[in-house]
């Protein structure tokens, strides 16, 4: 992915994080965009956006966005064998 904005994300995070009482957080956009196209191309479809689903659930119990990236990335590569 290039690194062009987004539009609209910006906006949509700013919104929805108070909204889910998390208030001002960092989002890893373009490395959440990423893992979610690689895991849709590389799994099927519906996986991209329960993979970022449980990639936040990890993150929140301590992993980072980056180790989570890593085993996702190993984990497809071994499904494209």
């Amino acid at each position: 992915m290039t690194d062009r904005p987004v539009p609209n994300l910006d906006s949509w995070i700013a919104d929805l994080a108070p909204a889910l009482g998390l208030g001002d957080v960092d989002v890893p956009l373009r490395t959440l965009l990423d893992l979610t196209r690689d895991v849709a191309h590389g799994v099927a479809r519906p996986a991209g956006p329960i993979t970022t689903y449980l990639v936040g659930l990890a993150v929140a119990d301590g992993m980072s966005v980056d180790e989570a990236q890593a085993i996702i990335a190993r984990l497809v590569q071994e499904r494209a064998e």
